[in-house]
């Protein structure tokens, strides 16, 4: 989310609206972006209802405690609802192929 929040400029002169979607209560999505600058709002999935049906939930086994979490990603939404780019894992920390992709998304307008 930071590399998110590092590129809003961009994204939003490309007509890009950036939400971000984390698993965390709402009061550990307020901190996150106070501690860390993160403008745009982050939505809370608590439960992982809509990251299961993005078919983004993992389970972990830490130290015999098992966890489920959400897998990284980005996914590039237009206007009808239609999912235009994906990046998940490491593809997603690095948010230029979604940047470029707003921007060429753009010129077709």
């Amino acid at each position: 989310m930071k590399a998110l929040q590092q590129n809003l400029t961009k994204l939003q002169s490309a007509d890009t609206q950036v939400l971000g979607v984390s698993m965390d209560s709402p009061f550990s999505n307020f901190a996150f972006a106070q501690q860390n600058g993160v403008s745009f709002p982050i939505l809370g999935d608590w439960g992982g209802p809509v990251t299961s049906r993005y078919g983004l939930t993992q389970k972990l086994d830490i130290q015999g405690v098992p966890m489920e979490t959400a897998r990284r990603a980005t996914f590039l939404i237009d206007k009808s609802g239609k999912i235009i780019n994906v990046q998940v894992d490491d593809e997603a920390v690095d948010p230029t192929k979604t940047v470029e992709a707003c921007e060429r998304q753009k010129l077709r307008n």
